[in-house]
């Protein structure tokens, strides 16, 4: 069962990948893909920072980051011990969004699955809501 708790800044979802109240999922590759990033790094960071930057031929971007601790007004999402920090802004423009990692012959990454997205650029980097 997830529970969500507040403290007068930061707000901790808990709970299984389908948390309802997460402005984020991210599936099972990608957790274990930011997982294997982060046990590399020195010293390990606390967690994941995604975000919505401005840029792009669209308008928006995402954006990925290690964070050594949550933000004033961010919401902490915990998928199994791994912490994703969304600040209250970019929320808006996540929400529902699935964050998966890919590996084909031809590249690897992150792929965002975003409803909130209208339009994309062509290369696919950049979006716009």
């Amino acid at each position: 069962m997830a529970t969500a708790t507040t403290t007068p800044s930061v707000e901790v979802v808990t709970g299984p990948a389908t948390t309802p109240n997460a402005p984020v999922v991210l599936t099972p590759a990608a957790i274990t893909k930011v997982k294997e990033i982060m046990a590399t790094q020195d010293p390990i960071p606390a967690g994941l920072r995604i975000g919505v930057v401005g840029g792009g031929c669209s308008g928006f971007q995402y954006s990925m980051s290690f964070e050594n601790a949550a933000g004033m007004m961010d919401k902490v999402v915990r998928f199994e011990d791994l912490k994703v920090f969304v600040d209250a802004t970019s929320a808006m423009y996540l929400n529902g969004c699935t964050v998966d990692y890919v590996e084909t012959l031809e590249a690897a990454g992150f792929k965002f699955e975003n409803p909130q997205v209208k339009s994309t650029c062509g290369c696919g980097s950049s979006f716009s809501v």
